[in-house]
């Protein structure tokens, strides 16, 4: 699966009940009317297909969760098509004319012409694109995980609940998560002090391309925790112990993504069962490119999870959520939805104890030891 956990904020109902379900049918798709033909329509859907509008307790909430979709239903037509149709009507009106060419009336008239075909063949439903993404709001956490990714999915999903459940949702990423943890561990100014490391000491400061500057935003973290499991499961323990006293063991496994922060040397992917341990892996990140994305496998509690990270967002995807053999129906979805619980609140923890180790007075220590390990042979036998 894949997901992206948004906390949610305002409506709090202990309990999921015909109120909500009656709202997801109230604001299902195609019940509200979108200002313009080529604007997004967005509604719910009861999930099970996307066309399903038979909402009710029995299939959409499961315990303490609320379980629907979301579909977006866009109506554009591409840039190529509508050049393309332009075209054709100046060749059409130009081709009477002693030059050849039509005039600035007959391109006036060349454009309504296409607009009023656009408007047309929107109508007529020829370009509509339907997308269906699954979602889980979670009243137990106070969290909506929405099973997709990108500005359009987290500006619709948004809108929606807002319109439809008074609620407010604040994407999960990497800076976000590190200024709850900071709130929790009143490490505020603590956290407010970082600033992008330089792990080379060539560099005099760090300079990543894509993170914003602005004040407040520390997605930049995202990428350093990566590279600061990388290289604590690689020289001291595969086993980390987290601050609700368990522990998670974990490795970095199938795939990793590497760019060069400064946008110098570009990107690059590299994919195998170990793909750190491979000769270009190494040699990406002693260049400077920092991790963006990364395959894990974390273990905690006894329950295994594969999954894959991206840095700045904590998007979540490729996920490999186990169920009891077992299990069947209910059981089954109630399992599911615990699993994700885990696996966001461990992926969380395992951040959480990265930025205490971040903020705090022995980071100079492990920066040096990430300096020389950057530095030495990878092959180096770890040492506890």
């Amino acid at each position: 699966m894949t997901f992206e956990a948004y906390r949610a904020s305002g409506a709090k109902p202990r309990q999921f009940g015909r109120e909500q379900i009656e709202t997801l049918q109230r604001h299902a798709i195609g019940q509200i009317e979108t200002a313009s033909a080529e604007q997004a329509d967005v509604g719910f859907l009861a999930g099970e297909h996307l066309f399903d509008l038979d909402f009710s307790l029995g299939k959409n909430v499961l315990a303490d969760a609320l379980h629907c979709a979301i579909r977006i239903d866009t109506n554009q037509i591409p840039a190529a098509v509508r050049k393309a149709w332009l075209q054709m009507e100046l060749t059409g009106l130009g081709a009477d004319n002693p030059s050849g060419h039509p005039t600035k009336a007959q391109r006036r008239e060349a454009k309504d012409a296409v607009e009023a075909r656009c408007t047309e063949e929107i109508r007529s439903g020829k370009y509509r694109r339907m997308r269906q993404i699954p979602v889980l709001w979670d009243a137990k956490k106070a969290m909506v995980y929405v099973g997709g990714s990108g500005s359009a999915v987290t500006e619709s999903a948004s809108d929606l609940f807002g319109r439809a459940f008074d609620l407010e949702l604040e994407r999960l990423s990497a800076g976000k998560r590190a200024l709850e943890w900071a709130a929790d561990a009143k490490q505020r100014k603590a956290l407010e002090e970082v600033a992008p490391c330089a792990f080379d000491r060539a560099e005099p400061q760090a300079d990543i391309s894509w993170w914003n500057h602005e004040s407040g935003n520390f997605d930049f973290l995202g990428n350093e925790f990566l590279l600061w499991l990388w290289w604590r499961w690689e020289t001291q323990s595969d086993t980390v112990k987290l601050d609700d006293g368990s522990e998670v063991t974990g490795m970095l496994a199938r795939t990793i993504t590497l760019q060069c922060p400064r946008d110098e040397s570009g990107k690059e992917t590299i994919t195998a069962e170990g793909p750190t341990h491979l000769p270009e892996a190494t040699q990406a990140i002693r260049s400077g490119k920092l991790p963006r994305k990364a395959g894990l496998i974390l273990a905690r509690y006894g329950e295994q999870y594969e999954l894959v990270l991206q840095a700045e967002t904590f998007t979540i995807s490729g996920a490999k959520i186990r169920t009891e053999d077992n299990s069947e129906g209910r059981a089954m979805l109630e399992e599911r939805i615990d699993s994700v619980r885990s696996l966001n609140e461990t992926v969380d923890l395992l951040f959480r104890t990265f930025c205490a180790r971040r903020a705090g007075k022995n980071w100079s220590a492990d920066l040096e030891k990430m300096r020389r390990w950057l530095k030495t042979d990878k092959t180096t036998t770890r040492s506890r």
